[in-house]
């Protein structure tokens, strides 16, 4: 802990942290859709989102035993989504700069000096999401039972029905909702702006302790703006997911591009 605090110390001077106001993050939602339009990726979105649904739910229907692990997993991915939003950052970035987007390299953050930070905190966020996976089946094994020696009629028809009907299953969703709860706010307060953080190349390298320190400053200095960023990423994945989830691959990369741009409007530099 000490280290990552002297690592961000040093150059902690370089950065200032902002007020956000409504007008920020609509101009930062915005300016995302713009980027979606110069250059639409919604297909490369649909090749990615189908076949992982299409895999997950005939693993979940042809094994039951993964059943509980569903709604973990989910509301979890959105723990690891800020390391997902890095190569639309970097396109966005380029687009600011008026550098050239045309060519699939628009999206390479490899060449990135922060390449090897901004993986590092992407395998964080990942234990974050284990960690997260591995209380939340705990919590079940506490209150419902262990699933992997549960038959297969308890994991599946009857599953729904003692999860609302006793109180095993009332104390599931109610810890357990408080619970992910807790880890999505430390998952968002640590990964909301640090990988546009690292990825910016208009100051010298920070390090992985001061892009943390940074983005949780921003979240304690605008709480309001910052529950309010979180709902609407919530929301919109939401709405996107009701059309067959092909409303995700629209939504996902103006989030992502919108991201760069909340990043800009939330810090500033000395």
């Amino acid at each position: 802990m000490a280290l990552i605090t002297g690592l961000a110390n040093e150059h902690a001077t370089h950065l200032n942290v902002r007020k956000l106001s409504l007008v920020d993050l609509e101009d930062a939602l915005l300016k995302g859709i713009e980027d979606f339009k110069a250059k639409p990726t919604f297909g490369v979105f649909v090749i990615l989102i189908y076949p992982l649904v299409t895999l997950a739910a005939f693993m979940v229907v042809s094994n039951y035993d993964l059943l509980p692990v569903v709604f973990p997993a989910v509301a979890g991915f959105l723990m690891v989504g800020p390391f997902f939003t890095i190569s639309m950052c970097e396109m966005s970035r380029r687009r600011e700069a008026g550098e050239d987007i045309s060519g699939l390299g628009v999206f390479d953050f490899h060449r990135s000096p922060a390449v090897q930070d901004i993986v590092l905190l992407g395998l964080m966020l990942v234990a974050l999401f284990f960690l997260w996976i591995a209380t939340a089946m705990t919590l079940y094994g506490l209150t419902m039972g262990d699933p992997w020696q549960s038959a297969p009629a308890a994991l599946g028809s009857g599953f729904v029905e003692r999860l609302f009907t006793t109180g095993a299953g009332w104390t599931l969703i109610i810890v357990g909702n408080a619970m992910g709860f807790l880890f999505a706010v430390a998952a968002f307060c640590i990964g909301a702006l640090s990988f546009p953080m690292l990825l910016d190349q208009r100051h010298s390298h920070v390090s992985i302790g001061t892009a943390v320190q940074t983005s949780i400053q921003v979240v304690l200095a605008n709480p309001v703006m910052m529950a309010l960023w979180g709902l609407i990423i919530v929301g919109s994945m939401i709405i996107g997911a009701v059309p067959l989830l092909v409303g995700l691959s629209v939504v996902i990369p103006i989030l992502c591009h919108a991201t760069w741009h909340f990043y800009r409007k939330a810090v500033t530099l000395n």
